[in-house]
């Protein structure tokens, strides 16, 4: 068995749209492709029938699933995962960083870190905790 990629897959609650925006706004994101249940099934209850399904968003290289989940009334679920985001270009990670940490958490601001890279935690104001690494760009 080999995997070949390992994608995280946001369920949202019902704030998929929201996440989506911030998203592209933060993160230059584009919509690959967003389906709702009312799309797939014309007989889900009309309060379901707009709710997102599936959205897959590319962010550079890298893809986010997500879906606003079903409407069952059990409340979000929680965890410990991150999103690890590398950039090349630090000043996008400035950037990018910043506007997730808008109306987010910051978790640790954008240091100058050991390794060489420009590292920083936030978490978003979904939940999704956003872990950023950047080569610095060296003097000449």
């Amino acid at each position: 068995m080999t995997i070949k990629a390992a994608t995280p897959y946001f369920i949202l609650n019902g704030r998929v749209e929201q996440a989506i925006a911030l998203y592209q706004r933060a993160l230059d994101a584009k919509i690959e492709t967003m389906q709702r249940f009312g799309d797939v099934d014309q007989s889900c209850p009309a309060a379901m029938k707009s709710r997102v399904m599936h959205a897959a968003l590319r962010v550079g290289d890298a893809l986010l699933m997500m879906s606003d989940g079903p409407n069952d009334g059990a409340p979000p679920q929680t965890g410990s995962v991150s999103v690890a985001l590398d950039l090349d270009d630090p000043e996008q990670a400035r950037r990018c960083f910043d506007a997730l940490a808008t109306n987010g958490k910051l978790i640790q601001p954008l240091i100058d870190a050991p390794w060489g890279g420009l590292f920083g935690v936030v978490c978003d104001e979904f939940g999704i905790s956003w872990m950023f690494n950047s080569a610095r760009v060296k003097a000449t």
